[in-house]
């Protein structure tokens, strides 16, 4: 019969290997969220996207390239964010019903706000400056 030192030992081992597997499991799939891959999620410069009505008054259009998607709720007023997931930077791929799409682990946003609607993401997109200038939209730092 195994003596108490015994029944301890067990105890202690099988914490072990439940915590073990538990970090293994954290490791494999975090659900933390993050800016992504690319080192800079958002232009560092000022970016031309085209004409401004280019983009539909109520909808928005992603601008795959510069990894942008820019919204416009009102005839003239337009806001844009970051095309890049914020849970492991993946790029957006399209945007259905106003709402942005993660093609790597299913990761939606409302391009109107950038808000994190369906996980992994948790984070909203970095919105971006945006302004038209000559009937033109600019994104990124100054614009």
């Amino acid at each position: 019969m195994p003596g108490p030192s015994s029944a301890a030992r067990r105890t202690v081992l099988k914490g072990a290997a439940l915590a073990g597997a538990a970090g293994i499991g954290a490791a494999a799939c975090s659900t933390d969220s993050k800016l992504g891959r690319a080192k800079n999620p958002t232009p560092t410069e000022p970016v031309g996207l085209g004409p401004a009505d280019a983009v539909p008054v109520g909808g928005a259009r992603l601008y795959k390239e510069q990894r942008l998607i820019v919204s416009c709720p009102k005839e003239g007023e337009y806001r844009a964010f970051s095309a890049q997931c914020t849970h492991a930077g993946c790029a957006l791929d399209k945007i259905v019903a106003n709402e942005g799409n993660c093609p790597c682990h299913g990761s939606r946003f409302d391009v109107t706000t950038g808000k994190a609607l369906v996980g992994p993401a948790t984070v909203p997109l970095p919105e971006v400056q945006v302004k038209v200038e000559n009937g033109n939209l600019i994104a990124g730092p100054d614009a």
